[in-house]
């Protein structure tokens, strides 16, 4: 695919005159979106916080919208959390997440704001999806059982985001980002993914002198991961350049095994200790990768920050955060 340049805006211009409204700003993924919104001279840019406006009920959008009047809105929001939170909190996962995006979307399409950008998942993809994933195959099948809820709720923006062009001629798009990692993560070994945890339990069993530290399953299992600077520059991009209903993948296109990295992980920290693998313990989806030839095409996006680049940041972060109140050495 090749793309033209020349038909895309020059960011400081384009944003100077935006008033932006980021749901979900002032979390992971959402704090970087902002800080690049900032560096690009958006006139203003709005993190509403839940305290005052639920996205869950209509009155609370209504209010944001009149309160702001935003020209886009980039939905990041979003209740979600690892594979045991996605368990036992099925139905608000599904509640919440349908709530929150189909009514700010209607409303925001009502209310003539020129532009909303959804933020999608990995998970919406069918549990046995062929590698690389390609946007055409998102409803090939059932997303992998224990975050289906969650990952269809967030789908069916993508399906409102058709329809709605298609019968209002009205400007969203639906981005699908693959597992984010970076400084500002979830550290917490309860709800955490498998980066931070991993991470944690290296540095914390160094710090005790541990011999061995468990890992689950056999390490066989593939996966790709962002760094969470890159997804927000690719979101950014997209938001300022695309202007289609087709779903885009936002990648990296780097695929690692658990086991490569968990041992790459382990030399980062210096950890000197043994891999346990407990095999007794699932492995999850066999393989996890994304095409991302589209957002390249489409918005001139590819991400940059090298995989064990981005980690030693993950880790610097963590270890000069956790220092304060835990045994994690500096």
């Amino acid at each position: 695919m090749t793309h033209n340049t020349q038909s895309w805006p020059d960011s400081q211009t384009f944003w100077r005159d935006k008033r932006v409204c980021v749901t979900g700003g002032a979390g992971f993924l959402g704090s970087f979106v902002v800080d690049r919104l900032h560096q690009r001279g958006a006139a203003e840019v709005i993190v509403p916080r839940k305290a005052q406006y639920d996205l869950r009920e209509k009155e609370a959008v209504l209010a944001l919208l009149h309160d702001t009047r935003p020209d886009y809105i980039i939905h990041l929001a979003a209740s979600v959390g690892g594979i045991g939170a996605n368990r036992s909190h099925q139905a608000e996962f599904f509640y919440d997440n349908l709530m929150m995006g189909v009514q700010l979307m209607h409303e925001a399409w009502q209310a003539n704001v020129e532009k909303f950008v959804a933020i999608g998942t990995v998970c919406a993809y069918p549990k046995h999806t062929q590698v690389p994933f390609i946007e055409e195959d998102l409803w090939l099948g059932y997303p992998e059982e224990t975050n289906a809820p969650y990952g269809l709720a967030k789908k069916m923006l993508l399906v409102q985001s058709q329809v709605y062009r298609q019968q209002y001629g009205y400007n969203s798009i639906f981005l699908l980002p693959v597992n984010l990692y970076g400084p500002k993560d979830n550290f917490d070994l309860e709800s955490s993914h498998v980066i931070p945890a991993l991470i944690r339990k290296c540095l914390e069993a160094k710090a005790a002198g541990k011999k061995e530290i468990v890992a689950w399953g056999d390490g066989s299992p593939t996966r790709e991961f962002l760094y969470v600077e890159d997804a927000a520059e690719g979101i950014v991009l997209a938001s300022e350049r695309y202007n289609r209903s087709e779903p885009v993948n936002l990648g990296s296109s780097f695929e690692i095994s658990i086991k490569d990295l968990l041992e790459t992980i382990v030399r980062l920290t210096d950890f000197e200790g043994d891999i346990v693998w407990d095999t007794s313990k699932p492995n999850g989806q066999p393989r996890r990768k994304l095409d991302v030839t589209k957002a390249e095409h489409y918005f001139g996006f590819r991400s940059s920050v090298p995989f064990e680049e981005g980690l030693r940041q993950t880790i610097e972060w963590y270890r000069e955060t956790a220092n304060d109140n835990t045994l994690i050495p500096t």
